[in-house]
């Protein structure tokens, strides 16, 4: 499963959500009959205000309508016609089988479901950790390591620190700056 984004707060009252965006081509996920399945959200429902749990999140919603205003996302669920169904949705994480996701053509572009998992080692060989998740910064993404510890460490996903990623290989390698790895 690829997580392509999380419903925010109804817009308005015929149903529309706001939805914070986890992919790059939000054009293509959020179309008109694109089928995204569902995952529960990390919102309690008895925190002050909540709906109460009447409306259960289907396994799967299929965007009837999608348009950016004012820089967020706005997207109509089919069956979602009222704020208090839209209000039942916010926290909900978005999702498309990675399966289905094409590769990117270019060779130095990689989605994040490909790089989760992968071994992190220096360019001698030693092991530094495990990609656990991608981060995406204003100034670059970050590799998100579990060290052999049990910590974690992020590497800015740049060239000059991350010369190689060997998908085939399972394995990211890493040659950090004095320090990064100490933060």
């Amino acid at each position: 499963m690829l997580i392509v984004g999380r419903i925010g707060k109804p817009h308005g009252i015929r149903g529309e959500v706001t939805v914070e965006v986890r992919t790059d081509e939000p054009e293509d996920r959020f179309a008109p009959g694109a089928v995204l399945r569902t995952e529960p959200g990390a919102r309690p429902r008895d925190e002050p205000g909540a709906v109460p749990v009447a409306y259960r999140v289907p396994a799967e919603l299929t965007v009837e309508a999608a348009r950016f205003h004012q820089g967020r996302l706005l997207v109509a669920f089919e069956g979602v016609l009222d704020r208090d169904t839209a209000e039942a949705l916010r926290g909900t994480m978005l999702a498309v089988d990675s399966g289905d996701v094409t590769p990117p053509e270019d060779p130095e572009e990689f989605h994040d479901h490909q790089l989760v998992g992968l071994a992190v080692v220096t360019p001698g060989g030693d092991s530094l950790g495990e990609v656990v998740r991608i981060d995406h910064a204003p100034a670059s993404d970050l590799l998100v390591l579990r060290r052999p510890e049990g910590r974690t460490a992020l590497i800015p996903f740049v060239r000059a620190i991350v010369p190689e990623v060997d998908l085939a290989g399972g394995r990211v390698v890493v040659d950090p700056p004095a320090g990064l790895l100490d933060l």
